[in-house]
């Protein structure tokens, strides 16, 4: 069996206190879900909450977890399941940025971003995977990037684990058919959607925050988190193994299959041109 609706099914997600992960909350919510909703950002968890309870979620968990601590996620998984009793979509939806050359990163700045974005991905995908197999009609979604497909300068850590999360995402499905489990695994990959994730993140020293911040959010980020979160749940209800989302996404996608390696040419001409 798949996982076809989510009345009544139980939806984990992960980043769920802003930007797609409370939009992905909401839309459940009124699909009828039963919600376990974690986020490092307590306040921002608790409005998600009160926003997803006002759209007549069944039941919300919520619980303060940092996806990078190994025995956190676990913990959080095992009373999930103690609570709700199953588990039928698990969303791997945090994450977080570190902008700047890679000789201008720190060897802390990569901890931070290799432990939420990746290893985050790891814990959510590995304590709940179990309970998904066991529910009979599981779906696994874990949120890579449009630079989990072409890599930009400026970005290299983002863009390794984002591609990371891709190969780990891909090798999962390919485990799960190859078993005949009943978890459909689907990889997203969004373009520039109107969330927090510049603002939030990390930009290496030297560099002009404000006018980073200002080119994702005016320039870039065009897709508001509603429409995304629709896209990645339809994507995740057909059991699609791949989710382009955002008109960007797909253009760049296709514009990186054909120039093959030397698209990395032209993006790095272009990057030239704004420093």
């Amino acid at each position: 069996m798949s996982l076809t609706t989510l009345t009544d099914k139980v939806v984990v997600i992960t980043g769920a206190g802003s930007g797609i992960g409370r939009a992905l909350a909401l839309r459940s919510a009124r699909a009828g879900a039963l919600l376990a909703l974690s986020d490092w950002d307590r306040d921002g968890l608790a409005e998600t909450v009160a926003l997803a309870e006002q759209a007549g979620a069944a039941k919300v968990r919520q619980d303060v977890v940092d996806v990078s601590d190994r025995a956190a996620v676990a913990t959080w998984a095992a009373g999930v399941v103690e609570e709700l009793g199953r588990v039928n979509l698990v969303v791997n939806n945090a994450g977080v940025s570190a902008t700047g050359d890679f000789s201008d990163l720190t060897y802390d700045d990569l901890d931070w971003i290799v432990g939420i974005n990746f290893w985050g991905v790891v814990h959510g995908s590995k304590e709940f995977l179990p309970h998904l197999v066991a529910s009979g009609d599981g779906a696994l979604v874990n949120i890579s990037s449009l630079f989990g497909l072409v890599s930009v300068p400026g970005q290299s850590a983002y863009n390794a684990t984002k591609y990371a999360v891709r190969g780990l995402t891909e090798a999962i499905r390919e485990e799960m058919l190859v078993n005949r489990h009943p978890v459909t695994v689907t990889c997203v990959h969004p373009g520039g959607i109107r969330t927090g994730i510049s603002r939030h993140g990390r930009k290496a020293a030297g560099l002009d925050a404000a006018r980073i911040d200002a080119l994702f959010e005016k320039k870039l980020a065009r897709m508001s988190p509603d429409r995304a979160a629709e896209i990645i749940l339809d994507g995740a209800l057909a059991g699609k193994p791949r989710v382009l989302v955002g008109l960007d996404a797909h253009l760049i996608h296709q514009f990186g299959r054909i120039a093959g390696a030397r698209y990395q040419d032209v993006v790095a001409r272009l990057a030239a041109r704004t420093r």
